[in-house]
């Protein structure tokens, strides 16, 4: 495991670096235009090529190319798999084109737009921000094309055990957008949000590139090939089910962005910025451990191997749970602060902070829930069922939308937070209870010892950092500069706390964190350990 837990740390390092930059975007757009009607449509624009973007890198394409890339590898080498990449982003490149060209030409169509604002109950006003966001949406749908090709690349170099470039993916496109926003703010005054658009564009593009690079590097050389083969087919057909089940995803995920639309001006962009502070423990460690341990239960399921790929579930379960838990707990406790720090300045005033905080607390809360989610879908994937997803994601779409709306009369922006919140908690239930169905080895009450621990480690935690930033607070005023060092100061005491707590209360798999945590030590100091020597 240590090998895996070693590619964990290398995803997780540098997701952290791409997630870190991804927040100084959103502070650098939120400081530029607030919470405005205009930076809110544009993230409702981007909203339909970015979910697409999950779609395919997170979704049908990686759930079934991965598995089928695999046995292509065991098969026919390289050349067998380098042969099945090519048939497959041939393939992809030409519905991509057709996907863009499509909704380009529907999203222009003004007409078509406004009957889709009545359908969520938009008015006048809300109907113009409907159409700026139709705008959007046509200039940045392009970017479809890149990141649909990126995701089999880099789904491409994960099976070849190259987890660098993919998890550098998502820098590109930071890079992009801070570095043309910033020459906007000295050179295009006026005129930011072209800016900011074009950024998206050069990203998707580097995202692509990037990766291909590395794959050339193995030994892939691009062509077209249009061949229906075996191989292909296969994954059409683990594709199909999986594809509708992450159609219901995206019109899941869609929702509380287009409700918000038609809410007021600023919603849609106080739930982006809440998101993008999420994706950060999400980003950090739920998804690298998902990266690195799907191909691993992939490779046991294949095998046969029920025990092996029910411990290595078990053991991404428990990574994930172990930082997930006190993570969403820290944000909620700190929600304010954070906040503050991260995006208080420029056109991002006080009131803005205040709308963002509850938002804040309700995501914070449903975090958990979307990390199990991430992780329990890949074991279906792994084991090839794609029909429990599809039930799994109709329900969650469901709940959300007769919540989005029951709630947002209510309570507003925040109603839209919790619904989409509570339909990831019902997902996550469902998914773990088919989980156990098919096979005990798989059920939760193998982790409840442990999440008791992780629990009540994080219950102590949270009374340190509330009390210790109660006290924080009686002292110094709330600026920038004694944020900082508050969050300087609680955050570690609050680590430390709740670190002791589960090595105290010798939670299963500190062994093999305590033989890294060794080894680490050892590079450092240049000496052996004892398993070296």
């Amino acid at each position: 495991m240590s090998k895996h837990l070693k590619n964990i740390g290398v995803v997780s390092g540098l997701t952290m670096v791409s997630r870190v930059l991804g927040l100084a975007r959103e502070s650098l757009t939120a400081a530029v235009f607030g919470t405005s009607a205009l930076v809110s449509a544009f993230f409702t624009g981007q909203t339909l090529p970015n979910l697409f973007r999950r779609l395919l890198a997170e979704g049908a394409l990686t759930a079934a190319f991965v598995p089928t890339l695999h046995d292509e590898l065991e098969a026919r080498q390289r050349a067998g798999a380098f042969r099945l990449v090519n048939q497959v982003t041939s393939w992809l490149l030409a519905v991509s084109t057709a996907l863009v060209v499509l909704a380009m030409a529907v999203l222009g169509r003004d007409e078509l737009v406004r009957g889709a604002a009545r359908m969520f109950h938009a008015d006048g006003a809300a109907q113009e921000r409907w159409l700026l966001a139709a705008w959007f949406a046509v200039v940045l749908f392009p970017y479809l094309l890149f990141v649909s090709l990126a995701a089999a690349f880099s789904a491409a170099l994960q099976t070849l055990e190259r987890f660098v470039e993919p998890a550098l993916s998502p820098v590109w496109l930071n890079l992009a957008q801070i570095g043309l926003l910033l020459a906007a703010m000295r050179w295009g005054h006026g005129e930011e949000i072209c800016w900011l658009s074009a950024g998206v564009l050069l990203g998707g593009f580097l995202q692509m590139a990037v990766p291909a690079a590395a794959l050339m590097k193995e030994g892939w050389r691009p062509g077209f090939d249009f061949q229906l083969s075996a191989p292909v087919r296969a994954m059409l057909r683990l594709m199909a089910p999986t594809l509708f089940a992450s159609s219901v995803y995206l019109i899941n995920m869609s929702v509380s962005r287009l409700v918000g639309l038609s809410l007021n001006d600023g919603a849609v962009a106080v739930l982006n910025f809440a998101q993008r502070l999420m994706e950060l423990p999400i980003g950090v460690f739920a998804v690298a451990v998902s990266t690195v341990v799907f191909p691993l239960i992939t490779r046991h399921a294949a095998a046969g191997d029920h025990a092996n790929l029910a411990l290595s579930y078990r053991k991404g379960m428990r990574l994930i749970l172990v930082i997930n838990i006190p993570a969403a707990a820290g944000l909620a406790v700190l929600a304010l602060p954070i906040i503050r720090l991260l995006f208080q300045s420029g056109a991002f005033d006080a009131s803005a902070t205040a709308d963002m905080r509850p938002v804040l607390v309700a995501n914070a809360l449903g975090l958990p829930f979307f990390s199990f989610v991430n992780l329990a879908l890949r074991a279906f994937y792994a084991q090839k069922d794609t029909r429990t997803p599809v039930v799994a994601a109709v329900l969650s779409f469901a709940i959300n939308l007769g919540l989005s709306f029951a709630l947002m009369s209510s309570l507003s922006t925040v109603g839209l937070a919790i619904a989409s919140n509570v339909a990831m908690a019902v997902q996550a239930a469902y998914l773990q209870w088919h989980l156990a169905r098919k096979q005990e080895g798989l059920a939760f009450h193998h982790l409840a010892g442990d999440l008791a621990k992780i629990v009540a480690a994080s219950l102590a935690m949270v009374a340190v950092v509330a009390g210790l930033w109660w006290g924080w607070t009686r002292v110094f005023l709330p600026t920038k500069l004694m944020d900082s060092l508050g969050l300087l100061l609680v955050i570690p005491a609050g680590v430390a706390t709740y670190g002791a707590l589960l090595w105290m209360l010798k939670i299963e798999g500190r062994d093999d964190l305590a033989a890294m945590g060794a080894k680490f030590r050892a590079k450092l100091t240049g000496t052996r350990t004892p398993a070296s020597r």
